[in-house]
């Protein structure tokens, strides 16, 4: 990319940053918990950096990276990674297929090579879910060569130039193992913490708009109450995870808030007394 054209990007998220928000909201996308979060990831995919969000289950990581991909109007290919995780599931697999009376081997493209070809975003949701020794053939994608060379089919592949790779890690899940330090080094890394205060204010009112401000108040002091026990370590991440607040808020517009968030926040938890303390912590505000 011509680099007047990549000063031209940054001084346009730069100008756009005051009402990306009030966009993105309308548009069911990502609202930074700070002034400069937003701004410093899409500067640093201008710059072509391979980013990696970290954070909490529900903290926004997917959201910020499909907002990414609404802001520059460029489409997402994603990869759920998991043990299961294998170079066919990036790259691409051999098919047999009749053309014209006869059989023919086909390369049907993974999403790795989509994206390089075509310059899109390559997301790669959970990436320390998968097996360590799958990562490495994503090295020479990942640093400055942008390449690949394709073992299915020999091609050597170059990445379009506004290709870009955003991943996701869950820190400490279970299931979960330390990226290796030289996968890890061709990130630039984002901590992307919970919303709260303004911010998750912003976004329940810009989702639910027609939802009572008493009820966006009950609903902020909940949130509020359910952090400090995940910061007192007598709940799970996942008892602040917003998207579950997020999803008992629309419940709670057709059932009782009581029920809205014991199905959409407390069952989600596997510890039978941490659901009890989620209701507890309910009670003090529903009196």
């Amino acid at each position: 990319m011509n680099p007047i054209v990549e000063n031209e990007r940054i001084k346009r998220s730069r100008r756009n940053h005051a009402s990306s928000a009030e966009l993105l909201i309308q548009a069911g996308g990502y609202v930074s918990p700070n002034p400069y979060l937003w701004e410093d990831a899409l500067i640093s995919v201008v710059l072509k950096k391979p980013i990696l969000l970290k954070g909490p289950s529900g903290s926004g990581k997917t959201r910020l990276a499909q907002s990414i991909s609404h802001y520059f109007e460029q489409p997402m290919q994603s990869i759920n990674c998991s043990v299961d995780l294998d170079a066919e599931s990036l790259l691409g697999f051999k098919t047999i297929i009749s053309n014209h009376g006869e059989t023919v081997i086909e390369f049907v493209e993974g999403p790795v090579v989509q994206a390089m070809k075509k310059g899109h975003i390559l997301y790669i949701d959970e990436i320390n879910m998968a097996r360590p020794e799958t990562l490495p053939i994503l090295h020479s994608v990942l640093d400055h060569r942008r390449m690949l060379t394709n073992p299915f089919t020999g091609e050597v592949i170059y990445a379009h130039e506004d290709f870009t790779v955003i991943s996701a890690i869950n820190e400490g899940y279970v299931g979960t193992s330390p990226m290796n330090e030289a996968l890890k080094n061709r990130f630039v890394s984002f901590t992307v913490p919970y919303l709260s205060g303004n911010q998750l204010r912003e976004v329940i009112e810009g989702i639910y708009p027609d939802t009572s401000k008493e009820k966006v108040e009950t609903f902020l002091h909940i949130s509020h109450d359910l952090k400090q026990q995940v910061m007192n370590g007598l709940l799970s991440d996942e008892a602040a995870s917003v998207r579950s607040l997020l999803d008992a808020m629309g419940l709670a517009a057709h059932i009782p808030v009581k029920r809205a968030i014991q199905y959409a926040i407390a069952e989600k938890l596997d510890d039978q007394i941490e659901r009890r303390l989620v209701m507890e912590l309910v009670d003090t505000w529903l009196k």
